[in-house]
């Protein structure tokens, strides 16, 4: 009898330490958000194609839940394409943008949906082009660059090292372009961060 309440006893505290140990496993803080997607530009006019766009974006997780970062994108999108008989114009733009960024997680699960935000520096690069002959458009008449502040507003999901988002790039309208604001669609991986244990 003795015997058994000492086995039990060891089998008990066995899965007590084991208990705790999967209580005490964290994630790691530091990770790296590497996305490529489509860049669909807002407002302009109805023949705006969109683009692409490539993002990376470290990040440090303050808490669980919370992580902070760095997001450095650059976006592609032609914004407006027009024929009218052998006339050819069109508007093509680029985007490079610095934002601080935070997203919160609302689980510490293997799927974690999530909300998040940001806010900083856009730069963007337009041209213009206008050409009597569509098959061989001539070199850009206007290029023009402005930096403008904006903001960022975005929800998804990361399942692992798989991560899925939507973004609203809200940008204000610059000198040589009222429209600026675009909307990204982004799917990536996240390298680093994930679980250990204490």
């Amino acid at each position: 009898m003795k015997k058994l309440s000492l086995v039990l006893s060891i089998f008990l505290a066995a899965a007590t330490v084991n208990a705790q140990s999967e209580n005490e496993r964290i994630f790691k803080p530091f990770k790296v958000d590497v996305s490529a997607g489509f860049a669909l530009p807002l407002g302009g006019i109805s023949t705006a194609k969109g683009g692409v766009l490539f993002v990376v974006e470290p990040k440090y997780a303050v808490a669980e839940q919370f992580a902070v970062g760095l997001r450095l994108e650059i976006a592609a999108m032609a914004r407006g394409t027009v024929f009218n008989g052998d006339e050819f114009a069109g508007d093509v733009q680029g985007n490079g943008s610095y934002l601080a960024t935070g997203d919160y997680y609302f689980n510490n699960n293997r799927f974690r949906p999530f909300i998040g935000g940001g806010a900083g520096l856009y730069q963007i690069g337009t041209a213009n082009f206008n050409s009597t002959d569509p098959m061989n458009p001539v070199l850009p008449e206007d290029v023009s660059t402005a930096n403008k502040f904006g903001f960022m507003f975005r929800g998804g999901f990361e399942a692992g090292h798989f991560r899925l988002g939507i973004e609203y790039n809200a940008v204000g309208k610059s000198q040589y372009s009222e429209h600026n604001s675009y909307i990204g669609f982004k799917l990536g991986a996240c390298i680093g961060g994930g679980r250990y244990k204490k």
